[in-house]
């Protein structure tokens, strides 16, 4: 019996790998082996020229707003959804989880009917006052949010169910007010939730195509991100350029993955002592 259940986990534990030899690792692989496959050559010629440049610091800056607006409000609703009762809160919670089951075109098509200029429901009135969110930064940046939406949240929420909330009570009963118990009581007991939630969905909106696509029209250059970019190039057969912004945003998001796999097991180290403690 006992070697049998050997036998199967070891079976087991070679679908697994193989599976994500084929799907991930092999596939990857060849991005790199392909990218260097003339030296450094193709990413000289990649880093040297100045679409590239562009496209890489637009992709970062675009990463690092639509990051910073979901932590913003990721933290905001993880605390209405687990802190209060209100009607509608399994809507609410539904709504949240959308973007990880609507397709990123989607998407970008549902923030085209809405934003643009010439037929959209809010963006002709912007578009008069001279703000422009579809084909521009702003459209890029909204559907980057609507992407990784989900991310923060969903790492927040489990955490402050743990934690419930007699401390919080305790804090307002000795005269905090709330932004006192937040940063000195809610905070603390997040914060590693909060960092796992922004390394995800940095990650995530490095690499994001399908939204981004459609909100940034057909414009080359200003409005082109590293992905668009990697499309492009691929098409006008100048396959260095596009395996090599490729591998850039490889080893950007594996940096990210790799930062959350060493802070996973400290977030263990650092409840252990809380529940000694009770």
């Amino acid at each position: 019996m006992g070697n049998r259940s050997r036998t199967l986990t070891w079976v087991l534990r070679l679908v697994v790998v193989a599976y994500l030899f084929l799907l991930i690792a092999w596939p990857t692989g060849l991005i790199a082996k392909n990218t260097f496959a003339d030296g450094f050559g193709g990413m000289e010629r990649a880093l040297s020229d100045p679409d590239v440049t562009h496209a890489l610091w637009l992709t970062l800056r675009v990463s690092v707003i639509a990051v910073a607006i979901n932590l913003v409000f990721g933290v905001g609703m993880s605390l209405l959804l687990v802190r209060y009762e209100f009607p509608g809160k399994r809507v609410l919670s539904a709504l949240i989880d959308l973007p990880l089951s609507v397709s990123p075109v989607v998407v970008g098509l549902a923030l085209v009917l809405v934003y643009n200029p010439r037929y959209g429901w809010l963006g002709e009135g912007l578009h008069e006052r001279g703000i422009d969110i579809v084909f521009a930064t702003p459209g890029i940046i909204m559907a980057t949010c609507f992407v990784v939406l989900p991310l923060i949240i969903r790492e927040v929420v489990p955490v402050l169910e743990e934690l419930g909330d007699e401390q919080e009570q305790a804090a307002r009963s000795l005269g905090a007010n709330g932004v006192q118990t937040f940063w000195r009581v809610t905070l603390p007991g997040i914060k590693w939730a909060i960092v796992y939630g922004v390394v995800l969905s940095l990650a995530r909106s490095l690499g994001e195509f399908g939204a981004v696509k459609i909100v940034a029209g057909r414009s080359i250059g200003d409005m082109e991100t590293a992905t668009l970019l990697v499309q492009r190039e691929y098409q006008n057969f100048h396959e260095d350029v596009a395996y090599s912004v490729s591998l850039l945003l490889v080893v950007a998001s594996v940096l990210c993955l790799v930062v959350v796999a060493i802070l996973r097991p400290s977030e263990a180290s650092h409840h252990e002592p809380i529940k000694e403690k009770k």
